[in-house]
Order: structure tokens, then sequence, then C-alpha cells
């Protein structure tokens, strides 16, 4: 027998509104001992996903540039603090999980087979990818739930 997407998802995903701050947004991840969700907007409808990786990736936003190679030592310097002058103004801001939130959305449906979820996620570099049945997030796939495959196998 093969297996297809619905023998292996995780059922009853757990969606953020988009309108949650991102402290309440990684709280609920902690919360829940998970590291993404998908999230939602105003009608209940799946936009986008957001992650651990972007509350980090928001946080460490120190892209360096080829400006930056042709800078003194003096002006580096003041490009840092004004750098952390930014962040800290910018903590005071709430920032919504629809400002760090990816929008691209990868599903596949309930019978999709696991060889074809895994070259996906593999080809598209996803940890997740959400399932779907008639247009509509029936459970969530991981990195983790294809990993189990593999050592039950063993």
């Amino acid at each position: 027998m093969t297996l297809v997407a619905r023998d292996i998802m995780t059922p009853h995903v757990k969606s953020v509104p988009q309108s949650w701050t991102m402290q309440k947004f990684a709280k609920f991840l902690s919360d829940n001992e998970i590291s993404g969700s998908p999230v939602i907007d105003d009608e209940g409808e799946v936009i986008g996903i957001a992650t651990l990786k972007d509350i980090a990736d928001f946080h460490l936003n120190n892209v360096s540039s080829e400006h930056e190679k042709k800078m003194t030592d003096e002006e580096l310097k003041e490009a840092r603090r004004l750098r952390q002058f930014i962040f800290e103004e910018m903590i005071k801001v709430p920032v919504e999980v629809r400002d760090i939130m990816t929008p691209i959305v990868f599903s596949v449906e309930e019978d999709a087979p696991i060889p074809e979820i895994a070259e996906i996620m593999m080809d598209e570099h996803l940890h997740r990818i959400f399932v779907i049945h008639a247009g509509e997030v029936t459970g969530i796939i991981t990195t983790y739930d294809l990993l189990k495959i593999i050592a039950d196998a063993q």
C-alpha cells in the first residue's frame, strides 16, 4: 500500500490571525511546542505561513551590503549605531504576524503520494506543507513526519 498525505498528516492545524503581534505569536509557538503555523485573514482563509525563522530573521536583520565594504571604520561604527537605534525604536511599534509571514503557501491534496510530497518539499526547501481537501486545509505535513516514516521503516 502506497502512503499518501492523509496517512501521515497532522490534522487540526492551529492557525493564527494575521493581526496577532509577533510576541503573541512567539508565545503561541512556544506554548504549543511547534515551529510554525498557517496565517489566516479576517475571513479565516489561509494567506501565508509564519515560523520561528521569520521571527529570527526579523530580529537579526543585519544584512551587510556592498556599500559597507567601501566604508571607513568610523562610518561602519556610525552605521551600526544607527541600526541599533532603529531596532530599539522598532521594538516600540507592534509588529504583526502579517509583517513577518511568508505569503506563499504550498499545499497538496490528501491523496498525494508521499514521494511526490517529499520531492516538492526538497525542491522548494520547505519544512512544512499544507494538506487540502475541497480547497480547505485539513492537515499539515512536516519534515518530522517524513523522517518518522524512515525511522519506522527501520
